[in-house]
């Protein structure tokens, strides 16, 4: 029988803080410690950008050229336009609904900013990032990227407004678009005021759901705009009702079970692999853009 899995903390996002010349993110996931990375795993850590207006521009803002190692990073583009490069060669542009799914592992370069034609016209931006830890196994393949695009994200819908986006994993009987290296569920939740949806979990599943917008009731629990409830693993179900139009993105997965340690842009399990991959980048092995 199902039961529903019992909020026990709910985590209030981080002040404001810029990354980069143009991300003005909030980290919605707590982080930092090895219990706080044990509850969350396999998820490491998550940004959030509010809506927020990008006046016009003489040149693109926002992240240059930096290195990743060792995890996945899922950039989901509620608004505006972004530009990827990477040492793969991948190139590409993210428009509102689409989602990046780059897989550091062994090494990348990347940038990403506000593309040429969004710069000069300016708008509203808002995205969330998400860090997705690799096993062992995996941590030195060879980079990659998976450009997901609004279309080829299955939805399933939810009366006449509401709906589910499965980035990753599945819901219900509809697979996710994005492939992934451990069992995790990525669902984009948009509910209209008033509007219910239940999820099925894996009881030793890690589970958290983040509010973007709007207020919702979560298990029992009220939440409100960047507070992330996290679950107990007993119970298989949890349930949203939407107090207000909501937009939630639920995080579901099996626990990675090896040892963590991050420095800066580089997840690995030991000390001593962070300064293969420091020594690594520095040698240029990583690559070019």
């Amino acid at each position: 029988m199902n039961t529903q899995k019992h909020v026990n903390q709910i985590v209030k996002a981080a002040a404001p803080h810029m990354v980069g010349d143009g991300f003005r993110v909030q980290s919605t996931l707590p982080g930092g410690t090895r219990s706080e990375n044990n509850r969350i795993s396999p998820f490491i850590m998550m940004d959030y950008a509010a809506p927020n207006y990008i006046p016009p521009s003489p040149r693109p803002r926002g992240v240059g050229e930096h290195p990743h190692k060792g995890f996945e990073t899922v950039t989901i583009v509620y608004q505006g336009e972004l530009e990827h490069r990477d040492s793969t060669g991948s190139h590409g542009f993210l428009y509102p609904g689409d989602v990046q799914w780059m897989t550091a592992a062994g090494g990348i370069l990347h940038e990403e900013k506000y593309s040429e034609a969004f710069t000069k016209a300016g708008g509203k931006a808002e995205f969330a990032q998400l860090w997705v830890n690799l096993p062992k196994a995996f941590k030195n393949n060879p980079a990659g990227y998976q450009n997901l695009t609004k279309a080829e994200i299955p939805v399933i819908n939810i009366g006449t407004e509401s709906y589910v986006r499965v980035i990753a994993g599945e819901y219900g009987d509809v697979k996710g678009a994005a492939r992934t290296f451990s069992p995790l569920n990525v669902l984009d939740v948009r509910l209209k005021k008033g509007d219910t949806v239940t999820f099925s979990i894996p009881a030793h599943f890690n589970t958290a759901a983040v509010v973007f917008q709007g207020e919702a009731d979560i298990n029992g629990q009220s939440l409100k705009a960047v507070e992330t409830a996290l679950f107990e693993k007993e119970g298989t179900e949890i349930t949203l009702i939407a107090m207000e139009d909501a937009t939630i993105l639920v995080l579901s997965g099996e626990p990675i079970d090896e040892p963590i340690f991050a420095y800066g842009p580089f997840v690995m399990n030991t000390e001593e692999e962070i300064v293969t991959a420091i020594n690594d980048f520095n040698a240029g092995k990583m690559g070019r853009l």
